[in-house]
Order: C-alpha cells, then structure tokens, then sequence
C-alpha cells in the first residue's frame, strides 16, 4: 500500500509539472506575439564608419523583404544571410536590440581592381558582382585577368609588383596571368598604353623578383635612352629584349647592342646574352 502512495504522488507530480510546463509555454506564446513586440525597424550600420556603397534603396528592396517573424522569432541567420545578398556587402552581423529592433553591421566590400572585365576584385582576393561603373566613380581601378581559382594568386602578384617597382617610379596598372599561367604585368609609364612587361612561368618562387631586380639595375639607363618604352620582355634567362616608340633596330643588331649590352652587365652582373635567341622584329635586344 504505502509502494501504491509514493507511486500515486509521483505520477501526480509528474503530471502536475506537465500541466504547469504546457501552461508557461502557452503563456510564452502568448507574449511572443503580442503586439507590442512586432520588429519596428532594422538599424544598418557599417563596420568602419559610413557606408559609402550599400544603398537603403537596395537594403528595401533585397533584404528587409526577407525578414520574418517578430522581435523573438526572426531568424538572425536568416537576416544575415539577407543583408550578404545585397551588392557591395561582404560581412554582415546580426544581433537584437530590445524590445522591437534590429541591428545590423556590415562590412562593406573594397574595391581593389576589375576582374576579367565582368566582376570586381576586393582587397581580400575575393571576386563580387557589383555596378562597375559606381566602382569607378573615384577614379580608375586596375585590371586583372587570370584562369577562375587563381584570384588570389594575382591579387598577391600585384601587392609584389607594386613594392618591386615602386622604386622605378612605375605603377601597376594591369596584372595577367594567362591560361599557361605566364606572367605579364602592365605598368603605368606616361605612355599612351603603357609599359608592358613579360616574365612568362614562374619556375619558382624567387624568380620574378630577381627578373625585376636585373630590369631596375639597367632601368635609368633604359628610361633616360627611350623615355618611351613601351616593351619590357624578361623571359630570356641572360638578358632582356625591349621595345620603345620610335625604336630602330640597327641594320646589325649584335654591334648595336654591344655596347649597351656591355653597360647593362656593369650594373646587372648579367652574363653575354649572346645565346638567347633574336626577339620578334621591332625589339631591341639586351
């Protein structure tokens, strides 16, 4: 009998708790969707200050749509995923603000170079869709051209162009790495199209650094002879071969480029780059 009690009291208990538990829930409900806790407004803020290209035409029309539920229910995951949709947005954070508001924080995308003509490259090698033309608004962007999956790749490439040739009072304004994954970087010169120069494969990791070390070395030289040029080709493994406006080449190419061969190894320590092979016509050898 007294087993039979304490079996009676504990189910009674159980179902006691039960009953409080579903009441409270319902209660919980209850004041979720009251009224007086439906969202009011979403507060957007940037991460460093203003937001310079995140429009609230754009944040109406692409995000808020997406956003149900009230001040409890909404899904911040959700939301955030809502605010990362609209153009020019990189990070968005999403947290509540008692008792009837969101805030939101982005982080906005930065503008470092247009990519293969179509999509922008951001300072973190990452490619986004954006109006190309508000992306220009400050001024010109570099280009960059290269296979999908190398943006990163030529995003580093530029950050090491524009420290080794910083030095030569040139500017990157073009960084290609073909389909064969050969170099080519075009740098600003005060030419109409600018001063393009080619590494071709890169053989290791040091290589085009000391090609652009053997080009510095013979560089006022070069710019103080041709002030113009408009061709820099570092493929060849002993020398260079150039091309500038208005640039003849001599009726014999090995006289000519004797002595200014013999004045570029003086300042390169290049040896005789008398077994390269003759560049196309209109370059001068080195």
């Amino acid at each position: 009998m007294w087993n039979n009690a304490r079996l009676l009291n504990a189910l009674a208990a159980l179902v006691t708790s039960a009953a409080l538990l579903a009441l409270g829930l319902e209660a919980a409900s209850w004041c979720v969707h009251r009224p007086m806790f439906t969202l009011r407004g979403v507060r957007v803020e940037g991460e460093e200050g203003a937001l310079r290209h995140v429009s609230a035409a754009a944040i109406r029309t692409d995000a808020l749509p997406r956003i149900g539920g009230n001040f409890f229910t909404t899904n911040l995951e959700s939301v955030r995923q809502a605010f990362e949709a609209v153009a020019w947005v990189r990070h968005a954070r999403v947290r509540r603000e008692w008792p009837d508001h969101l805030v939101v924080k982005i982080e906005e995308h930065e503008p470092l170079g247009i990519w293969n003509d179509e999509r922008l490259m951001n300072t973190h090698g990452e490619v986004f869709a954006a109006n190309l033309e508000e992306a220009l608004a400050d001024g010109d962007l570099p280009r960059f051209y290269g296979p999908e999956g190398s943006e990163k790749d030529v995003r580093q490439r530029y950050a090491d162009f524009a420290g080794w040739f910083e030095p030569m009072g040139l500017k990157p304004i073009e960084v290609t790495l073909s389909p064969r994954y050969a170099w080519q970087v075009r740098l600003d010169n005060g030419t109409t199209s600018g001063l393009a120069v080619k590494f071709g494969r890169e053989s290791d990791r040091d290589m085009l650094h000391e090609r652009v070390a053997r080009m510095q070395a013979a560089y006022p030289m070069l710019a103080s002879k041709w002030p113009h040029l408009t061709l820099v080709d570092l493929r060849y493994p002993n020398g260079f071969a150039l091309r500038a406006e208005g640039l003849k080449v001599a009726e014999d190419p090995k006289l000519h480029a004797r002595p200014l061969r013999a004045a570029l190894e003086a300042r390169a320590a290049s040896p005789p780059a008398s077994r390269v092979p003759a560049p196309p016509a209109g370059h001068q050898r080195i």
